[in-house]
């Protein structure tokens, strides 16, 4: 066999795998939009099957012979081609998956199905009691698959390196910090300073909210045609296959903020997935997917905080939302800027202001290292987030659903997911940072109602690199240097200084 003949089979069997993967995509979208309430127990059932059959194509040894004969053969000579980057990222999903269980995967997709609902029951009623069991469940099992995995520092690792490649515990904690301690520093700052007049309030219709939705998601680079926008108990971004995103927030009729917000978070998430996956030769490839999830939240905060909360956006926009909210009318985007911009320690992680947000990361961080170290029992966890919610934010949850139970991350399994939404942050500021001297008319651009030219640096410089590079290395080369936090530590000091004149 060779080398080209092997690579051959290895992207058939991606693509066949991928299709397959699409449907599991499928089965979890349904399951958090539209299932009915006694099916649950069924999809569970359903996720698990499927995921037995795309562990067994992902750890089936004819892709160890495969990469045998392609390794160190002429399709590797160029470690930047195509070609020698997905021999490579396929050699790391092989070499992972084969350490992993069939039935510790079932386990994990199951427990992860039914934890959702779950979670869900939980929330509405604020039961943490309800949902605990659930959640040590699956925090047992993620310990054993950080042990399966294997790692040199902590059993945390293993899972944070499963969302963001190359990432440690030792390693994000100092970031973290220094975001921490920045995010106190520029609130010390505004303190003193007189708060901006928030938004008028509601009623802001629903129909009126998908309205704006859709008109807001659609303008920025968002397909109708290949997309839809749905509710669901937390907001969410998929994509099913080449062609087909969806996205889902949660609607507030007090504060249309939310919801937009959102969408347009959410809404960055599969520009990105549609950008790297164009159902080409690369569908079914690790060029055909996104490198981190990290690198994937750069996309989604870039889109809400850079573009979504600046004064240009607000320039464009806000004849529009005026026009669907007569209360919004007569308000000057520099109003609107100010209000959406302010900054005020809040309970709620996906509410959050753009300069407090990194202070939700902490303490969740913070809470499932202790819960993947055995420090901290499941049990506790509502006590524990209460008092490290107090400690970081100032502030005291008055129940469970508004504390420990506001996130679904956890009742999927995603332990390690927290960390990346910092990640995030940064690399979004050295890239918006970056956009903005390569464009240098991009805030003209971006009042006029111009975001394909944002939208088009960012697929050549990110969504169509795919798994080329390394997360790190990738905003590296897009940007011209290592990413650090100070971009984004400028530019929440810069719109403090707008805001608050601090």
């Amino acid at each position: 066999m060779t080398a080209r003949d092997a690579y051959d089979r290895l992207v058939a069997h991606g693509r066949a795998s991928a299709d397959i993967g699409a449907a599991l995509s499928l089965l979890s979208w349904d399951q958090q939009v539209m299932l009915p309430a006694a099916a649950h127990a069924g999809r569970a059932a359903q996720i698990g099957e499927m995921t037995a059959i795309l562990h067994r194509r992902a750890t089936d040894p004819a892709m160890g012979e495969w990469l045998a004969a392609c390794e160190g053969s002429e399709l590797t000579v160029d470690p930047a081609s195509p070609e020698a980057a997905n021999i490579r990222e396929w050699r790391r999903d092989y070499d992972l998956a084969v350490k992993i269980p069939q039935d510790l995967a079932v386990a994990l997709a199951r427990a992860a199905s039914a934890g959702q609902r779950t979670w869900e029951l939980a929330r509405k009623d604020n039961d943490f009691k309800a949902f605990s069991p659930k959640l040590k469940e699956l925090l047992e099992l993620s310990r054993a698959k950080a042990e399966a995995l294997g790692y040199a520092g902590e059993a945390y690792d293993a899972l944070l390196d499963g969302f963001e490649p190359g990432e440690t515990t030792a390693g994000i904690t100092p970031v973290l910090a220094e975001l921490r301690d920045a995010t106190r520093t520029i609130m010390d700052a505004v303190a003193g300073a007189p708060a901006p007049a928030p938004l008028p309030g509601g009623p802001y219709p629903l129909a009126d909210q998908q309205a704006l939705l859709a008109e807001v998601t659609r303008r920025i680079g968002l397909p109708p045609e290949a997309s839809r926008l749905d509710v669901s108990a937390h907001p969410f971004s998929t994509m099913i296959g080449p062609g087909d995103v969806r996205i889902t927030v949660r609607y507030d009729t007090s504060d249309c903020t939310k919801a937009l917000f959102g969408a347009v978070h959410e809404a960055g998430h599969s520009l990105y997935s549609l950008g790297h996956d164009t159902g080409d030769a690369r569908h079914g490839t690790p060029m055909g997917e996104h490198v981190s999830l990290g690198v994937h939240e750069s996309q989604s905060r870039l889109w809400e905080n850079q573009v979504a909360r600046s004064l240009p956006f607000w320039e464009h926009f806000l004849p529009l939302a005026a026009s669907l909210f007569p209360q919004l009318a007569g308000l000057s985007p520099e109003a609107a800027f100010k209000a959406v911009g302010a900054a005020a320690p809040g309970l709620i992680r996906v509410d959050a202001d753009e300069t407090t947000y990194n202070l939700h990361i902490v303490l969740r961080f913070e809470l499932e290292l202790a819960l993947v170290r055995g420090d901290l029992a499941v049990a506790d966890l509502p006590e524990a987030w209460n008092a490290k919610s107090e400690e970081i934010l100032g502030l005291t949850p008055p129940d469970d659903a508004s504390g420990c139970l506001q996130d679904v991350h956890w009742a999927t399994g995603a332990f390690g997911y927290f960390p990346t939404y910092s990640l995030g942050n940064i690399y979004a500021a050295c890239l918006f940072e970056a956009a903005g001297k390569a464009i240098p008319d991009l805030s003209e651009r971006m009042a006029a109602g111009d975001f394909g030219t944002l939208l088009t640096w960012l697929r050549t410089n990110i969504h169509e690199k795919g798994r080329l590079f390394r997360p790190r290395d990738l905003i590296a080369a897009a940007t011209g240097q290592a990413p650090t936090a100070g971009p984004l530590i400028r530019h929440l000091r810069a719109k403090a200084a707008a805001i608050y004149g601090v």
